[in-house]
């Protein structure tokens, strides 16, 4: 046994050890002379057959009995008799079973979590905490983790009555049961439980919190490229795979929001692939990445209360119906500046952590006291040229480094779908080759992945978008087929729509020598189809900017809103916006984005008076010729 033996047969019972053996106890756990807890589990003319756990049972011989028993009822029993065939004889003792304490026998043959898959059809005991309970119409569902994984424990009251009600979540226990196979997993059939307190929860507790940091820690990977503009981001990058990694080890749901764009979805789905795999490995669940990792797309550039108040919904909801956590959020692509600030204090108010990886113009004085992690090429003197694509495509490895060569082709298409002009393009575009990639092949990625994006709206569209970016796609030439559908689409209905706004566009040339074109596309675009507002502009001013060789400013605008694109130019947008607020009351100016592209918003009555001040500004800023040279280089 693994407690000691208690007492000698002839001594006062109630001084001696009553043991209780587990469901997996064997006859190697018991001895002669001890006493036990024992359960009827037949009644015969000449005594009762009993059971002291699944695998050791005997009888009490009538002459041994001092009371009347039916079967399910329990005694305290002495084992008199080993014989060498195996059989087992017992003695009645006076004492009651319900007042009387007992000291539990566990069996040698503990076992980790991550090794039950081996051990289909055998009785074990594991031992960990509990990180999710769940109430089904039949069993109570009880994940129980441990260092080296996750299981569902099945616990059998009466239908959908609770099991174990005095079992909390985060509750250190010792489960023993059958393991067996649900849905090609292991599960275990819980035969008994036992909450631990004081020493042992602590011992217990403390080995496993061990086993989980070192677990979570991020794998070492080097960088696709060599990069050192990059190399200031790292460690943040690891403090969020970390943090990532442990959510899914405390199985704790994981929320993904990105911008609804190229750059948006390249960085979001390579973590989805990595995340997703890690829990697949951590959990016996089959199920478990589809309950435990969402990834929703944002139209706007920061959070929207639209959207968080439909994410802390349904997460409530999950934590009411499915005994969940509260989820982690991971803002990918977004979530760096003020107008995120009130959907972070409506978070704020239940356990929600977020983290940021991001490379628009952040706010981090405002956004600071709400995120736990922030990665963003600003807070290291860099700039948007670093794409949130390119840092989430090494934040991917950092969780699972098996999907390395999935990836490489990904930086190249974020960057060229944000237009990136950092000097890493040429090294990403040369990685992407060596994948099978042209940039003429990447150019139709960009394309198909923002016509896709437009028309799914507010669905992420998983595996469109996966054969879309040829990532975790098993079909090559559907791969090909849909990006030359898609782009092809895509790039019609452009031409389409430029077609019918040139005529529209007003141009004029600013102090500074910068082209200026404008464009009303509320009266003169196409409304409701694709491109939009923002899609429109950009391609409108692409085309300047091919066309003159010069700066180009390049504003599309409705009734409440202008889209904000410029080349050759210093712009600062999020400080114009900044300084709309307070020189123009009234106007309601919001809005943000990179230092030369953006948006902004402001009351459909003050826009004349806003657009008139966005051009002064425009018109004071100073010539970027870096910027320009750069440019007539690459045309």
């Amino acid at each position: 046994m693994t407690s000691s033996t208690a007492g000698e047969a002839g001594t006062d019972p109630t001084d001696r050890v009553v043991y209780d053996l587990a469901p997996g106890c064997t006859l190697d756990d018991a001895e002669e002379g001890a006493l036990y807890l024992a359960t009827v589990n037949g009644v015969v003319e000449y005594g009762v057959f009993v059971d002291l756990s699944k695998h050791v049972s005997g009888l009490v011989h009538e002459s041994n009995l001092d009371g009347e028993y039916a079967v399910g009822d329990e005694l305290i029993v002495e084992l008199v008799e080993i014989r060498e065939n195996g059989d087992i004889g017992f003695e009645d003792v006076d004492l009651d079973p319900d007042s009387t304490d007992r000291t539990a026998v566990i069996p040698d043959d503990d076992v980790d979590i991550g090794g039950l898959s081996g051990r289909i059809g055998e009785t074990v005991s594991v031992e960990g905490d509990v990180v999710q309970i769940k109430q089904t119409a039949g069993p109570t569902i009880l994940s129980i983790r441990d260092g080296t994984g996750i299981v569902p424990a099945a616990a059998f009251e009466a239908a959908g009555v609770r099991a174990y009600p005095e079992v909390d979540l985060d509750d250190v226990v010792r489960v023993t049961g059958t393991v067996e196979a649900h849905e090609g997993a292991p599960q275990l059939e819980v035969d008994q439980l036992t909450r631990f307190d004081g020493a042992a929860e602590r011992e217990v507790r403390a080995s496993v919190d061990a086993e989980l940091r070192a677990r979570a820690e991020p794998a070492e990977t080097e960088p696709l490229i060599e990069w050192p503009a990059f190399e200031t981001l790292r460690e943040d990058l690891e403090d969020i795979a970390r943090r990532l990694r442990t959510a899914v080890l405390d199985s704790r749901p994981i929320r993904v929001r990105h911008h609804a764009d190229g750059d948006g979805m390249c960085a979001a789905l390579p973590v989805q692939l990595a995340v997703e795999n890690f829990i697949a490995e951590v959990h016996a669940d089959p199920d478990a990445p589809r309950h435990l990792f969402k990834r929703s797309p944002s139209k706007a550039p920061f959070y929207e209360m639209e959207d968080v108040t439909r994410d802390l919904n349904f997460a409530l909801e999950d934590e009411e119906r499915h005994g969940q956590r509260l989820p982690l959020l991971f803002m990918v692509d977004n979530g760096s500046t003020e107008e995120d600030v009130p959907a972070y204090r409506a978070l704020d108010q239940y356990d929600v952590p977020i983290l940021v990886a991001d490379h628009h113009h952040p706010d981090p004085d405002a956004v600071a006291p709400f995120l736990e992690a922030h990665a963003n090429p600003y807070l290291h003197g860099e700039d948007y040229r670093i794409t949130t694509g390119m840092m989430c495509v090494e934040l991917a490895r950092m969780i699972d480094p098996s999907i390395t060569d999935d990836l490489e082709h990904v930086p190249a298409v974020a960057g060229l779908a944000d237009r990136s002009k950092a000097d890493a393009m040429d090294e990403y575009l040369d990685l992407a080759a060596e994948a099978g990639y042209e940039k003429d092949d990447l150019d139709d990625i960009v394309e198909a992945l923002d016509y896709a994006a437009h028309w799914l709206r507010y669905q992420s569209g998983p595996n469109l978008i996966n054969d879309a970016l040829n990532l975790d796609c098993d079909d090559e030439a559907r791969h090909r087929e849909l990006v030359d559908f898609l782009s092809s689409r895509a790039r019609r209905d452009v031409e389409e729509q430029l077609a019918d706004a040139e005529p529209h566009v007003e141009h004029e040339q600013l102090d500074n020598g910068t082209h200026l074109y404008r464009l009303d596309v509320e009266n003169h675009a196409r409304r409701f189809t694709y491109p939009a507002p923002g899609k429109t502009t950009g391609e409108l001013h692409d085309r300047k900017v091919t066309e003159t060789g010069d700066p180009v400013i390049t504003i599309g605008y409705g009734p409440d809103f202008a889209v904000l694109r410029s080349d050759g130019v210093r712009l600062d947008i999020p400080n114009m916006v900044s300084e709309l607020q307070t020189e123009i009351e009234g106007a309601g100016v919001s809005g943000g984005g990179h230092l030369v592209v953006g948006s902004i918003k402001f009351v459909p009555g003050m826009r004349e008076s806003v657009l008139e001040a966005l051009v002064e500004k425009m018109e004071a800023a100073e010539l970027d010729e870096e910027l320009r040279s750069t440019l007539l280089r690459d045309d």
